[in-house]
């Protein structure tokens, strides 16, 4: 395809190559002619594994050798590359024999993956593993800046997937919905449902793939929600029949709307049952209210899964 030159690639890539022939063959794909990346992206592969590694093993001092190595495969695996791939229009700058151009390769995520793998060889070999580790940070930044070592950067279909199986619901389903644009600049939108839970949201993306992640995203967190609703706080009202002592002799009392509803005025009542008077209207409310905090239910929240 190769629509832009080479130095326009350099620019996204952050860094500047001596040999320029190396870049040249890192973005050839082999459909172009015998001189292509192949052996470049076997070299890349390594640089691109050890890198991480290195970077994870600083960032995650806690993670142990096991999760260590969850966590690189997630994010040294085909759709990440394709990602960071895409962010950088790596499309534009591809060398595809006629035939892959006309099938659509410049945007098949294998081809855009190894063509990323082939550029950290190609920049290995023109400076060294330092340089490439630099470039390879550089771009994977984002992606560790949103990694949650508790999923150990496992994606949003494979996230949502495992949600769904440990709940006993059927998988979500993937619909394309709409596909805008020219060929060689494509736009998808897919839709991700999931009929038990009555969710269906929609994502968009330059690729199938990553159509399906952004709708995968949304469901999950819908997902989350629709299994663990926020429970609302609900205040228990004072019982009618509920009392208060009064500190003085400890005689038990009727609270509130007890106490009017049942107390006579002072007047008509016997000498006998008048001989203590009723405490003030202000101090009973007082302490029924007291008695109505004590008993109300605090706010609660329910735990996503």
């Amino acid at each position: 395809m190769a629509t832009l030159e080479l130095p326009a690639l350099e620019e996204r890539l952050g860094y500047r190559f001596v040999q320029h022939a190396l870049l040249e063959q890192a973005v050839t794909h082999r459909s172009h002619g015998a001189i292509h990346n192949e052996r470049l992206e076997f070299l890349g592969d390594a640089v691109l594994n050890c890198a991480i590694a290195q970077i994870l093993f600083q960032k995650y001092a806690r993670l142990d050798e096991g999760d260590l190595s969850r966590l690189r495969a997630n994010l040294v695996k085909q759709q990440s590359l394709a990602d960071i791939a895409e962010r950088l229009v790596l499309s534009d700058f591809l060398r595809l024999g006629e035939g892959e151009m006309k099938s659509g390769g410049f945007r098949r995520p294998s081809i855009l993956a190894d063509t990323m793998e082939a550029i950290f060889g190609a920049i290995f070999l023109d400076s060294g593993f330092d340089a490439a580790r630099g470039v390879i940070g550089k771009l994977f930044d984002p992606v560790l800046k949103s990694v949650d070592p508790k999923t150990l950067g496992k994606d949003s279909k494979t996230l949502l997937q495992e949600y769904l199986q440990a709940k006993r619901l059927a998988l979500p389903v993937y619909t394309v919905v709409e596909t805008r644009g020219a060929a060689h600049n494509q736009e998808f939108e897919v839709e991700c449902s999931i009929p038990k839970l009555d969710i269906s949201v929609r994502g968009t993306g330059r690729s199938r793939r990553a159509a399906e992640q952004s709708a995968a995203k949304q469901a999950f967190e819908a997902a989350q929600q629709a299994m663990h609703p926020a429970r609302r706080s609900r205040r228990k009202p004072a019982a009618m029949s509920a009392t208060v002592h009064d500190g003085a002799d400890g005689e038990a009392k009727p609270a509130d709307g007890a106490e009017a509803a049942h107390a006579a005025p002072a007047a008509e009542r016997p000498a006998a049952q008048a001989t203590k008077p009723a405490p003030p209207p202000s101090t009973a409310s007082a302490a029924a209210d007291d008695a109505a905090d004590a008993h109300a239910t605090p706010a609660t929240t329910g735990n996503p899964a």
